[in-house]
Order: C-alpha cells, then sequence, then structure tokens
C-alpha cells in the first residue's frame, strides 16, 4: 500500500520529536533538510546545530519530554505544513521541592519534498501559556514575581528557568499574547505552502 503524503509529513515530525525525547539524536537529525531551520526559546539558528545542541544540553542535565496532541497536515504539491500542539515536562527542583515546568505550545514545521524524499525545512514555536506542578502533595512552592517580571506571560516560566541555567532566551517568540504576530505567522505560512 502506498503511504500518502500526509502519512510521510506525520511521520517525519512524530519522528523528530521521538528522536529528541529519546535522546535518539541521529533518528533527529534525518528528519531534517540540511539546509532546514529552527526558531524556539532557546535556539534560532540551522536545524543540525539545534539537534548537536539539544544532545549537549541533555548532556548537562537538561531534561525534558514533549507530550504531543494529534497533528494536522496541509499538502499542496511538494510543500507541506505540520502543527502539532505539545506541552513540553521538565522535572525541575525549586528550593528543594520536586515539581514539573509544564510549558504549552504549538509546534509549526513546513516539509518540502525534493527529488521525491520529503524531510523538513523549518520548525517554529508559537507559546501558550506556563505553569508548575508540585509533584508532593502537601508540598509548595515559591517563585518571586520580580524573578518573572522580565519575561513573556506566554513563556515566561520557561525562560526564567532556562535564563537561570544560562541559556539566552529570546523574546520576540511568536507567542498568544500577540495575536497579531500569530495571524500574520499563519498567513505567512499558508503563502508559502501556496507557493508550491
Amino acid at each position: 500500500m502506498a503511504t500518502s503524503d500526509v502519512e510521510t509529513v506525520t511521520q517525519l515530525v512524530l519522528h523528530e520529536r521521538q528522536g529528541r525525547d529519546r535522546r535518539w539524536w541521529d533518528q533527529m537529525r534525518a528528519q531534517y533538510w540540511p539546509d532546514a531551520t529552527v526558531h524556539l526559546s532557546w535556539f534560532e539558528g540551522g536545524a543540525y546545530e539545534n539537534v548537536d545542541l539539544s544532545e549537549a544540553m541533555n548532556a548537562n542535565g537538561s531534561v525534558s519530554t514533549h507530550r504531543l496532541s494529534p497533528l494536522v497536515v496541509h499538502v499542496i504539491g511538494d510543500r507541506a505544513i505540520a502543527e502539532l500542539p505539545t506541552v513540553i515536562e521538565a522535572p525541575i527542583t525549586i528550593n528543594d521541592v520536586d515539581v514539573v515546568l509544564m510549558s504549552s505550545l504549538r509546534i509549526q514545521y513546513r516539509a518540502l519534498r525534493r527529488d521525491s524524499e520529503w524531510r523538513l525545512l523549518r520548525l517554529d514555536t508559537i507559546y501558550e501559556r506556563d505553569h508548575l506542578v508540585v509533584t508532593t502533595p502537601g508540598e509548595s512552592v515559591h517563585v518571586d514575581a520580580a524573578e518573572l517580571a522580565p519575561f513573556r506571560k506566554p513563556y515566561r516560566l520557561l525562560a526564567w528557568f532556562l535564563a537561570a541555567r544560562g541559556y539566552a532566551v529570546l523574546d520576540d517568540l511568536l507567542g498568544d499574547d500577540r495575536p497579531d504576530e500569530v495571524a500574520a505567522f499563519y498567513e505567512r505560512e499558508r503563502r508559502w505552502l501556496n507557493e508550491s
């Protein structure tokens, strides 16, 4: 049975995320074209470099997993876009209290077929909200509001955590607090898709 383009792009996305979460870096890298780009909270640049830095981040103790919702794929000719609702879960400790940092976002992929082969060309993120969940009933955690103030609401806890670990966090990320920018992004994606 022939695999449809939608199924092929779906599997690219799922293999990319599985590679990231299982630390199968070669699998993650193999889903991208060499000229692919990635734009997320702590990184903007080439996809292969992102894989290398993700591996280094993991080796330094920053461990997270991605809880995925069903994705939606649109294909026109040799181009596709796919949107993947996601929750990043990062177990961390704050003032000796174990918590899970949960960041809700949408990951938007571009995929491109070249010489009959599909691979990912771009990854963008649109941040929605984040929160902390204490893992032991009865315990509580306090984060000083002044420490969070420099960061935008859709990803303020994620940005605060990453900044505390020495990562520069971008301030121009797409987020639901800036709906006009998000709408313009979706329009650009639709135009790119229809250029096929």
